[in-house]
């Protein structure tokens, strides 16, 4: 179903056909350890945003150098929004995001970098050696708050869960919570802080994601670049 939204935002590029085609695409790309493989991506297609990696750059929105495309630079948490609301034709992100906030984007393109799992971790000392382990009414601290909820009860195992947004280990260390649900790449963090993984909900990886109207209506021959990416993609496996 179209929202209201979506007709608001594309009402003008759709108004003509001649006017679509001369519209300029915008991609929005996370902030933080997405960014340069993301732009490194973007290069190989000949999209070059690579002046959001210079240390002095303070600008959140450039202009690619062939004119083709504009560039945004937000927190990975809003990519997924500003694509949702037409502001992006295209974005990239971590499935781990796209899972917990279940956006109304096009999920297009697995692009094989920024591995992770979302994992559910312990102390090493604690007596759990699985979830169903955990004690009915445990706590459960997470910033991925409706993925743990879903998971436990998958389990049909009730648990409070604890939001947190940053530190999510001490959680357990601190006794504020039996377990915690947090994405773990190395699992560096978790031995250094005495716990342990005891099970994985998840993998995830970067994504590519589009604006569902602009992807159905090919707005700026979306069509035509999606192929490219998937095809860079493929290359780097």
């Amino acid at each position: 179903m179209v929202s209201n939204r979506d007709i608001l935002n594309i009402n003008e590029s759709t108004s003509c056909q001649g006017h679509q085609e001369k519209r300029m695409l915008t991609v929005a790309l996370p902030k933080g350890e997405l960014l340069k493989n993301s732009i490194r991506l973007l290069q190989s297609v000949g999209l070059d945003f690579s002046a959001f990696l210079d240390s002095g750059n303070r600008q959140l929105q450039i202009t690619d150098a062939s004119g083709q495309a504009t560039g945004l630079l937000v927190r990975g948490q809003d990519v997924p929004v500003y694509v949702e609301y037409g502001q992006a034709q295209l974005g990239i992100i971590g499935y781990d995001v796209l899972r917990e906030k279940k956006p109304q984007v096009a999920h297009l393109v697995d692009l094989q970098f920024g591995y992770c799992r979302m994992s559910v971790a312990v102390k090493a000392s604690s007596p759990y050696k699985s979830p169903l382990d955990l004690p009915p009414h445990g706590r459960v601290a997470s910033k991925y708050v409706n993925c743990a909820r879903e998971y436990f009860h998958s389990l049909d195992l009730p648990v409070e869960i604890v939001p947190l947004y940053g530190s999510v280990e001490l959680g357990p260390i601190t006794g504020m919570s039996e377990a915690i649900v947090d994405l773990v790449s190395s699992g560096r963090t978790l031995r250094e802080n005495g716990l342990i993984e005891i099970t994985t909900l998840y993998e995830s990886t970067a994504r590519l994601i589009a604006h569902p109207l602009s992807y159905r209506l090919n707005t700026s021959n979306l069509s035509h670049l999606i192929e490219k990416l998937r095809q860079a993609a493929l290359a780097n496996i």
